[in-house]
């Protein structure tokens, strides 16, 4: 069936419903469990406050919601549902409220009524429109709206609907307010200054942010001084004119309300009056549902089956199929999958010639990922063209003479055998390159963002001039994504008449010219789960569906093509006798000295004294249960860290970890790796993609606009097994519950409320990236009050903090940084910005803030005395694998956890999460075990001096970890570079590695 795009433009979410009939699937329908109790908030984080025109009234946004009560407060009154996901009230005249809603998937602009009915949407479509703002005739609404490219100020006339624009690009503007005699406007601009626009669009700058500082919340004070929140880490500061008026306080940083020299505001978890140099606290009470029964996680230790983690399957010429799979290269021909390659290294994204008697791939056997040339008649491997670099995703051009690939820092480059050349400037996370037939035009995905204040965006189709050096971004379809940045498009047809791509969940093809321009309008090919395209001739896709690889042709008709492989879990080790010199069995409060660990069948059968002879002496040793790092991302940068990652996870302990987002069938074949004994590492746990709402940011988040689609993605994860399901920031509500009421695995997300009522499992991160800009859970400067604590405490909700502020603590302490374990296992890009990084810590160029670590850390530790959950993990590799898990746990003892409850929260709490007799050292548990020098419940240091670790009963020495990667490799002789084509000029701001910020949290 073919939508135009008008159709496509008006149309939300709908390919998925007419694709198939999967609305009607519900994948383990999960009874909705009804709330398990009410909990009383007297304290609200970064909540904000409006008043009303008499006085008599105060509007704040608590848990997404807006709630009204009396000027001195008292019992506050909910006006709006979960579903509405309310925040930033203004009030109107008549006790009109305006406040901004993400109901449908985007911000728009609300009014209702005090008594909370009239509720009317007044703004709709594709673009956000943002922080309303009441003119004091109450005839408009100043708001921010990003429709013309940046944000920039907007007037909306209540009477007839108009909008104005009063600021645009390059602008991104904040929170505008009204001065008293409606004739001007004040706002941030980019977080850095304070400025003023009249209504005839005429600009003023008032306040230029000093050096280190940010700049929120902006208001007219006494006599039209601005006024607005000064930050920096440890300090806010709410100033009037120059002067600071409010010190030593938790100010959140939203528009202050004056009245005469009497101010208005919020800090400190309060609505806070200040007068004559005194405050006084308004008091408030809210009651909110949450429930208390977790759904049963069903977490298992996978033991055999068939191969579901197929990665990058690519089609040659005459009709084989080459891909990834149990840590290997295979190429099926006539039903049978020969392997190609096997082995410790890390070899990936195989490729066909044109002729299909080669294939080019990456592989790290030489210390880091290049590229090799394998001749499938003879067996014979050759280096193609080395680098300096890594070389990931490599694609034949197609005559055969070039190759394009990625570096690890999203660059695309062009080689042959003799140079190569740079096309394109660093991108953020793209995806695999594809060739136009004449060899002139590249294309890949890419993010385009909507503005620079919110990063998220659509992953469009960007396409590389190679003969004029330019570029160029296509929407797959209008505001749609490619469904995400890897192998789901786009890939050129070997006539090049057609690009095919993956949006919501389903394969399209659209027609186009010699350089990728559409020639017409996208056409569905699949109705069913739909992966990893690739091109048989020109009148068929092959693709991964749920575990399978089908075959579908251009007019619908579908195959499935077996490959025959299968993997079964090895044969435990036979048992085994360790003498250790201590023992911390997970739970006790002193170690037991001089045992023996006595393991069978990959199981912890005893511990007793120790008699007799061990067969393994580690007398010297303290065993301890490995660790589990509960949130990182292996196949984040995956590619460019290779077969290093699992080596350096277990070399300092971690012996379990669990990703809440990955690419899906990498992540499935790395997990079937790891169990089948194929690929050194730790036992991994998982979910794919993170399922998104409209806008996205990440390579590997699933934009879902209905829950036609929505069921499909939970097909997907019942048939591939998901551990886990993590709902990511631009989800809507209703699509969170329904994905809970969907599933039957445990879910999480970075939001505390309302998930906490609709039944969601866990949060991650302390106060991550979020739709708002900032979080309901903690401040800019790091607390927490007590309606969050509350929550956590009451729900049973899981948070994993991932302390990336733990990191200002190599200010003193860099042995995790210069260790041997990290200079060798982590490859040399990644270890040089990790030295880099610590580098700065104490220095003016920090960044990271101990004073908000503290913040953080007394966060988590409210929660976890309070008989909350806890669980540590980092979000690796935009932290450091491994080294981060311990720079996490010195940071909880640092502020405030004692060395036992610090570990506890990577042992015994993550096991629970996870439903696993993992995290413990006693009988029928798991062996996995780290062995390090030191007791750890007296020096939290010592967990980290790891030389022994044990997974499943299988011993790993340090030693030998680091074996394959100590010797570096000599220099190998490198292609030479040519000068980059014009378009790897950086003309857009947000062509940029992932690590060029701290990206996790921001905003």
């Amino acid at each position: 069936m073919e939508l135009s795009r008008r159709e496509l433009l008006t149309r939300t979410g709908q390919a998925a419903a007419v694709a198939t009939a999967a609305s009607t699937l519900t994948i383990g329908t999960a009874a909705q469990a009804e709330p398990g109790e009410r909990v009383r908030l007297t304290q609200g984080t970064n909540i904000s406050v409006s008043r009303s025109r008499d006085g008599k009234w105060l509007a704040i946004d608590l848990v997404t919601a807006i709630w009204v009560l009396p000027s001195a407060g008292g019992e506050a009154r909910k006006l709006t549902d979960e579903l509405q996901d309310a925040s930033l009230p203004s009030f109107g005249p008549g006790g009109q409220i305006a406040f901004q809603s993400y109901r449908d998937g985007n911000y728009h602009l609300y009014v209702i009524g005090l008594d909370g009915k009239g509720l009317r949407q007044l703004t709709r479509g594709k673009h956000d429109h943002r922080e309303p703002a009441f003119s004091p005739d109450g005839r408009h609404l100043a708001f921010v709206s990003d429709r013309a490219g940046s944000y920039g100020v907007h007037l909306l006339e209540l009477a007839s609907g108009t909008i104005t624009q009063l600021t645009g690009v390059p602008d991104e503007a904040a929170a505008p307010q009204w001065s008293g005699d409606g004739r001007r406007i004040i706002f941030t601009v980019g977080n850095a200054a304070v400025d003023t626009v009249t209504l005839d669009g005429v600009r003023e700058r008032l306040v230029t942010a000093p050096a280190g500082m940010q700049l929120f919340g902006a208001a007219f004070g006494p006599g039209d001084q601005p006024s607005y929140t000064r930050m920096r880490p440890g300090q806010a500061e709410l100033v009037l004119g120059a002067t600071a008026v409010v010190t030593g306080e938790d100010v959140f940083g939203f528009a202050s309300i004056w009245d005469g020299d009497s101010v208005l505001y919020t800090a400190d978890g309060r609505i806070r009056s200040r007068a004559n140099g005194s405050a006084k606290d308004i008091p408030f009470e809210a009651t909110v549902p949450v429930r208390t029964n977790r759904r049963p996680h069903r977490t298992r230790n996978l033991t055999g089956g068939a191969v579901k983690g197929i990665a990058g399957p690519v089609v040659s010429s005459d009709g084989k199929i080459a891909f990834r799979a149990l840590n290997a290269l295979y190429v099926l021909s006539d039903g049978k999958a020969a392997k190609l390659t096997d082995g410790r290294y890390f070899d990936s994204d195989p490729d066909f010639s044109p002729d299909g008697r080669k294939i080019v791939y990456a592989s790290d056997r030489t210390g880091v990922a290049q590229l090799w040339i394998r001749d499938l008649d003879t067996g014979q491997d050759e280096l193609y063209a080395p680098a300096p670099h890594a070389q990931i995703t490599p694609r034949f051009s197609p005559d055969g003479a070039k190759v394009a690939y990625l570096d690890q820092d999203g660059q695309v480059w062009i080689t042959d055998r003799q140079a190569r050349r740079q096309v394109t400037p660093t991108l953020f996370q793209p995806g695999r390159p594809t060739w136009s037939k004449d060899g002139g035009t590249v294309a890949l995905a890419a993010v385009k963002p909507f503005s620079r204040r919110f990063r998220e965006g659509t992953s469009q189709i960007l396409s590389i001039d190679l003969a004029g050096g330019e570029l160029k971004y296509t929407e797959p379809m209008p505001f749609r994504s490619i469904a995400t940045r890897g192998d789901d498009g786009p890939v050129w047809s070997p006539d090049g008449r057609h690009i095919a791509f993956v949006v919501e969940s389903v394969a399209w093809v659209v027609p186009v010219d010699g350089k990728g321009t559409f020639q017409g309008e996208p056409r569905q090919i699949t109705r069913e789960v739909t992966d990893s395209l690739a091109w048989h001739g020109n009148d068929a896709l092959v693709y991964l569906n749920n575990g399978r690889i089908r075959k579908s042709t251009l007019d619908g008709r579908v195959t499935t093509i077996r490959h025959g492989l299968s993997w079964r879990k090895p044969k435990a080790p036979e048992r085994k006798v360790i003498h250790v010199g201590a023992c911390w069995d997970g739970e006790a409060h002193e170690l037991k000295r001089n045992v023996d660990i006595v393991v069978e069948n990959g199981e912890v059968g005893e511990i007793r004294p120790h008699r007799g002879k061990a067969d393994v002496d580690a007398s010297g040793l303290t065993a301890i249960p490995g660790l589990i790092d509960a949130h990182n991302h292996w196949h984040l940068r995956g590619r460019q860290w290779g077969a290093r990652q699992g080596n350096v996870w277990l070399a300092y302990g971690v012996t379990t970890v669990r990703s809440p987002g990955d690419p899906v069938y990498q992540m499935v074949e790395t997990r079937e790796a790891l169990a089948a004994g194929t690929l050194t590492g730790p036992r991994f746990y998982a979910t794919g993609e993170a399922v998104d709402g409209s806008r996205v940011y990440y390579n590997f988040m699933r934009p879902t606009l209905s829950k036609a689609q929505l069921d499909l993605e939970l097909r997907r994860a019942h048939e591939l097994g998901y551990d886990m399901i993590k709902t990511y920031v631009r989800l809507p509500v209703e699509l969170q519950r329904a994905a809970v009421q969907r599933s039957w695995v445990p879910l999480s997300s970075h939001y505390l409320y309302p998930a906490a009522t609709i039944g969601m499992d866990g949060m991650e991160h302390v106060g991550a990236t979020n739709r708002l800009g900032y979080s309901h859970t903690i401040t800019r400067q790091g607390k927490a009050y007590q309606d969050v604590v509350a929550l956590f405490t009451r729900s049973g909700m899981s948070i994993t903090p991932t302390l990336f502020q733990s990191r200002a603590l190599y200010d003193t302490d860099k042995s995790l940084v210069t260790d041997e374990r990290t200079r060798v296992l982590f490859p040399p890009w990644e270890y040089e910005r990790y030295v880099a990084d610590a580098n700065t810590q104490g220095t003016p160029a920090a960044t990271a803030s101990r004073a908000v670590l503290k913040g953080w850390v007394e966060f988590a530790l409210n929660v976890h005395r309070g008989g909350g959950f806890v669980i540590t993990g980092t979000d690796a590799p935009l932290d450091s694998p491994a080294t981060a898990t311990h720079q996490n746990l010195r940071a909880l003892v640092e502020y405030g956890f004692t060395p036992r409850e610090a570990l506890i929260t990577a042992t015994r709490n993550p096991a629970r999460w996870l439903g696993l007799p993992l995290g413990a050292i006693k009988p029928g548990a798991a062996a996995d075990i780290a062995f390090v020098r030191g007791n750890p419940l007296a020096d939290i240091k010592t967990a980290a001096n790891v030389e022994q670790v044990m997974v499943g009963g299988v011993l790993h020495r340090v030693p030998d970890l680091l074996a394959p990667y100590r010797q570096q490799p000599q220099a190998l002789t490198t292609s030479a570079a040519l000068d980059p084509l014009p378009s790897a000029e950086n003309k857009h701001w947000w062509h940029e590695p992932e690590w060029a910020e701290r990206v996790c949290c921001d905003h």
